[in-house]
């Protein structure tokens, strides 16, 4: 996995002044884009079109202060359909117009090539069983809200404490299978799972009973899930937990992430400061 996950980077180097098409880099990595995109964007730190945008931009850079080309002839080769777009682009990522950045020499900001190398981690061992699911459904109430890394998120605070009592206790009372009881659902998220980007929440239960009118509902399909849990503080455990499924166990099993909303079942101290969680996530077995 580590010698093809290099073997991408290099992929997308040699191809800054080119389309980079995602599967060929999964077919690099020997895994599915959805999967390829969500294991970039967690050991990295960023989504993977966030970091070819900023090693063109690097590249670009460097392409305007020698000055062998014309800004224009910069802008097209790393993918911009015009010089004002361009500078845009430039201007963000530098902090200055590409053509006073030619004029003064300033000083410009780098994306560094990314590689991964092994190191010693995973003496602590993390508990999950897989789980083979009938089709279900996710019942409760749902809204679209932005995604964010870390801490709580007001948005979705805001929408569960809008939640009437009489509410949840109708939602809850449709609970019949695991995970049981209230949870929250993350659906339909955006690929690169960038900051501020939107998803569906839904704050409800699963279950295989019809769901009322007056609420949402997700159908799921049948499949495979990997069920993991973990105990901490909150929020940042089921953060961190999230995390730890895919920079460690994804890369240690004959598995992969598939396409279907992840399910998290949040059980909190009195003093909301510790959280018992278990984290749902659908998963395909691979060759090994």
């Amino acid at each position: 996995m580590l010698e093809r996950l290099n073997q991408a980077m290099e992929h997308i180097e040699r191809h800054l002044d080119e389309r980079i098409d995602v599967a060929d880099l999964a077919r690099i990595v020997a895994t599915s884009e959805y999967h390829f995109r969500r294991l970039f964007s967690a050991l990295a730190g960023i989504p993977l079109s966030e970091y070819v945008r900023r090693r063109r931009l690097t590249v670009a850079g460097a392409e305007v202060l020698a000055g062998e080309r014309t800004l224009l002839e910069v802008a097209v080769r790393y993918g911009y359909t015009s010089g004002e777009a361009f500078a845009r682009a430039f201007r963000v990522m530098h902090g200055v117009g590409p053509a006073e950045a030619r004029r003064s020499g300033a000083s410009l900001r780098c994306q560094s090539r990314l590689s991964f190398r092994l190191t010693v981690e995973g003496s602590s061992s993390m508990r999950y069983r897989v789980v083979e699911k009938e089709e279900f459904r996710v019942a409760g109430r749902k809204v679209r809200v932005p995604l964010v890394h870390e801490g709580v998120n007001p948005a979705i605070a805001d929408f569960i404490r809008g939640i009437g009592k009489e509410t949840l206790r109708r939602v809850e009372g449709l609970s019949d299978q695991e995970p049981r009881g209230i949870v929250g659902v993350s659906d339909n998220l955006d690929p690169s799972r960038a900051e501020g980007t939107e998803l569906d929440y839904y704050h409800g239960v699963v279950t295989g009973a019809a769901v009322p009118e007056d609420m949402d509902a997700l159908t799921v399909p049948a499949g495979t899930w990997a069920v993991f849990e973990n105990t901490g503080p909150f929020p940042q455990a089921l953060q961190y937990l999230w995390r730890d499924v895919f920079t460690q166990w994804f890369p240690s099993n004959p598995y992969r992430s598939r396409p279907g909303p992840e399910i998290l079942r949040t059980r909190l101290s009195r003093d909301a400061a510790q959280a018992d969680a278990e984290l749902w996530i659908p998963v395909e077995r691979t060759a090994l």
